[in-house]
Order: structure tokens, then C-alpha cells, then sequence
């Protein structure tokens, strides 16, 4: 189990990431699956400037990131693998390349348009059809912002909201 986390944080890359989920799950590699970001070598370069120096980082785009998946989830190198947002990471998973991974699902924030679903969490009703659609490929999408926080399978949060709002 070379890939020890996937991640959805519209940071990507900061503290809760490199220390709190990096100290716990020890990853010589951060992935980050970005169209955007694959094309900017100044921004990769940005982003690696926080990063331990024994820490590899790749930045790919998602047909590249689907093509290497199958690699990096055989490799000895233990990979966290992080997108900016829900839908890259569902364009990943599409044809069931991720049935039966769980993504964490932390670090999207408050803007207009998205609803408080954690503390931590805010979504649009278009990234909560995001979810459902990541359950749909076989995905399990759980929230929870650090290790030791607890864990909390987003879809059937969802769902209790619904019920009361």
C-alpha cells in the first residue's frame, strides 16, 4: 500500500499536510494531480520550497497522474497524493482506478456558494455531488483534518444534514 493517503485540501501543500499527516503516515513522496499546476514550473517551485529536503514531490495532470497510478500504488515509496478539489480527484478515480480507496476529504474552506458541513469543510451542493459520484466509482470520501482527529464518512454526513436542513 505505497499510497498511504489521498487527500483532497484546496491548499494542497502547507502545515496540517507535511507535518500533522507527514510525522504519522512517514511518505517519501507528495503527488499532486493539478492541470494547472503541472504547467507551472514557478509555482511547483513555490510549493516545494516548505518541504523537508528528503521529500520528494511530483506534480502531474490528471491523465498523466491516471497513467502513473498503477505504479505508484505498487512502488516501495510510500506516496501522498493530494488534488485541490473534489472534482480532480473524481476525474482520477473515473473507470474504478481507485474501487476501494478512501479519500480524506480536509481543507476546503468557506466561500460563497458552499454550506458548513465541519468546521473545516464547507462545500457547494456541486462538490457534495462530487462525493456522491466518487462513491459511485467505489471511493469512500471520509473528512477528518489531522490523524488524530476523528474520522467521518462524509456521504452519510451528507445525508444526516439533508435530513435536517
Amino acid at each position: 500500500m505505497p499510497i498511504v493517503l489521498y487527500r483532497v485540501d484546496e491548499r494542497l501543500i502547507h502545515g496540517q499536510v507535511v507535518v500533522g499527516w507527514g510525522m504519522a503516515l512517514h511518505p517519501h513522496r507528495i503527488v499532486i494531480v493539478d492541470d494547472e499546476l503541472a504547467q507551472s514550473s514557478w509555482e511547483q517551485e513555490l510549493y516545494g520550497l516548505g518541504l523537508p529536503p528528503n521529500l520528494a514531490t511530483d506534480f502531474e495532470d490528471v491523465e498523466t497522474a491516471r497513467r502513473h497510478l498503477q505504479d505508484w500504488q505498487q512502488h516501495a515509496d510510500r506516496v501522498i497524493l493530494l488534488t485541490r478539489d473534489l472534482g480532480t480527484m473524481r476525474r482520477l478515480a473515473e473507470g474504478g482506478l481507485l474501487r476501494g480507496a478512501e479519500v480524506n476529504v480536509g481543507g476546503i474552506h468557506y466561500a460563497p456558494g458552499r454550506r458548513a458541513v465541519l468546521p473545516y469543510l464547507y462545500l457547494s451542493g456541486e462538490e457534495e455531488r462530487e462525493v456522491l459520484r466518487l462513491a459511485e466509482e467505489g471511493v469512500v470520501s471520509t473528512a477528518r483534518d489531522l490523524p488524530g482527529s476523528r474520522r467521518i464518512e462524509l456521504l452519510q454526513l451528507l445525508r444526516q444534514k439533508d435530513i435536517r436542513e
